[in-house]
């Protein structure tokens, strides 16, 4: 997936100023947030257009574009709970995107047998703060789900997040065979698929995924998170995983996308092991443009352009999102 290193005679392509700092912030892992945080606000040229529902849904799962607020907000500091709340107040608050009596699901990633400190699930401080923001907002219910690669009982208990977001007041899914129903996905290559129950019955949807390098397409982010709504043979969708992504992500447009960089699984992805494969960043990129968040985060950590990751052409062909994370608005954050 990576292209061959750039040397003095193979140059890397110039950056522009506003790119390169919010490259080289994730890289420090926060060293220099404060000294860039008051410089960063990045004015895009235009905004998103709302796009029509998506193709098996009665609604989306997004909220109208606010130019008031950035469409990234990248927070950094030492606590999971606090980079989620920061991260929040940054985008316009919880209640911009959460209302009372919403059935709010949160979608982490739960898929591997592997406790936090390995990196290869979503950090369970981080999820159980934001199952208490959304009842905070007023929430009726939030379901926390995904369907496991691993066995699901010993994936949501290892991995802390059946208890933290249980205590938190979240109602814990596990991926029962009776609560996959058949749905007609309508995508370029996903047809019909057997999907988890929450995810078509929702009024909100929020991806959670944690950063993690990955073997076919060179990182997991929050598309390649949406594999976790389906059952079956997933491992089919493998021959061409950059389109079977976009549709995904072309059918859960979700309301907000945060992406738990506070362990990076930086190799041996997506399932991981050894400590010495994880790097401590203590960051949380939130926003609106699951696009631009996943180029950002490949860039900085994998030094992948977004040329590279072939889904995220797809995606913003469809009007999911912008490639370029220079031009949305973006701002950072220490707690």
């Amino acid at each position: 997936m990576v292209d061959t290193p750039h040397t003095p005679e193979n140059p890397a392509p110039s950056s522009t100023p506003r790119r390169e700092m919010l490259i080289n912030l994730l890289r420090l892992g926060g060293l220099s947030a404060s000294a860039v945080a008051a410089a960063l606000w990045l004015r895009s040229r235009s905004h998103r257009p709302e796009d029509e529902a998506p193709l098996t849904l009665a609604r989306s799962f997004t909220v109208p574009v606010d130019a008031r607020y950035p469409e990234m907000v990248v927070a950094q500091g030492e606590d999971p709970r606090a980079l989620v709340r920061k991260a929040l107040e940054g985008l316009g608050g919880v209640q911009r995107f959460i209302a009372r009596g919403d059935v709010v699901v949160i979608k982490p990633n739960i898929a591997w047998d592997r406790t936090p400190e390995q990196g290869a699930n979503t950090n369970p401080l981080a999820v159980a703060e934001m199952v208490r923001e959304c009842l905070n907002a007023g929430a009726k219910k939030v379901i926390v789900t995904d369907v496991s690669c691993n066995e699901p009982h010993r994936c949501f208990q290892r991995s802390g997040i059946a208890d933290a977001a249980s205590a938190a007041g979240a109602e814990i899914v596990l991926p029962e065979e009776r609560l996959f129903h058949q749905v007609n996905l309508r995508g370029d290559v996903l047809g019909e698929w057997p999907v988890l129950e929450p995810f078509v019955a929702a009024d909100k949807m929020i991806n959670f995924p944690v950063a993690k390098s990955h073997s076919l397409t060179g990182v997991t982010l929050g598309m390649k998170n949406w594999y976790g709504i389906l059952g079956g043979a997933r491992n089919r969708l493998h021959q061409r995983i950059h389109e079977s992504l976009a549709d995904l992500a072309d059918v859960m447009r979700p309301t907000l996308t945060l992406i738990d960089a506070y362990r990076v699984l930086i190799r041996n992805g997506p399932t991981g092991g050894s400590l010495a494969d994880v790097l401590l960043k203590k960051t949380l990129v939130a926003g609106t443009d699951p696009v631009a968040l996943d180029a950002y985060v490949a860039k900085a950590y994998w030094d992948l352009e977004p040329s590279q990751l072939r889904y995220l052409q797809l995606a913003q062909d469809r009007g999911l999102g912008k490639m370029d994370f220079a031009k949305v608005r973006t701002e950072i954050v220490t707690v």
